[in-house]
């Protein structure tokens, strides 16, 4: 039997270059978020920076900053994003980033061990902005399971 964790992907559109005055908080906090995740329950893997550069040809904004990473289930991810220190950094996107009008974060599982790729997660955002919450792709509102995921027939 094929074991299934839950990839997660996160846009966000920065209001200046990674090295503008603006942004140095937001940068001088990034090692620190990602060891909170490295630590976390349920953490898996998450995209290294090294692996960022095809980012922004995929999807054809290099003002874009995308975070990937995989948990063991979605309770491991929230429990990260709202009852860890990354919460305080949270708290604050809107000194660094704008807001955005379409769906800017976006889960689906993977088979244990697979690391999603860009492609992938610009997949999963786009139909979740056509087709809103679905078990092919969806947000905290929803608690899709993987047995929904893979009964799940996508829509066109």
């Amino acid at each position: 039997m094929i074991n299934y964790n839950l990839a997660q992907v996160n846009v966000a559109k920065r209001l200046a270059p990674m090295d503008d005055p603006i942004m140095q908080d937001f940068v001088n906090n990034i090692e620190r978020i990602n060891a909170i995740a490295d630590i976390s329950n349920g953490f898996k893997w998450r995209l290294q920076d090294e692996d960022k550069d095809e980012a922004a040809t995929v999807f054809d904004d290099d003002s874009l900053v995308i975070n990937m990473s995989v948990w063991e289930d979605l309770e491991s991810l929230f429990s990260y994003t709202y009852k860890s220190g990354h919460i305080e950094v949270f708290k604050r996107k809107k000194e660094w980033f704008s807001k955005m009008k379409m769906m800017h974060m976006a889960f689906w599982y993977v088979p244990e061990g697979y690391e999603p790729t860009f492609q992938d997660a610009k997949e999963r955002l786009d139909y979740l902005n056509v087709h809103g919450d679905t078990p092919f792709a969806f947000s905290f509102k929803s608690k899709f399971t993987p047995e929904d995921a893979l009964e799940y027939k996508q829509l066109s």
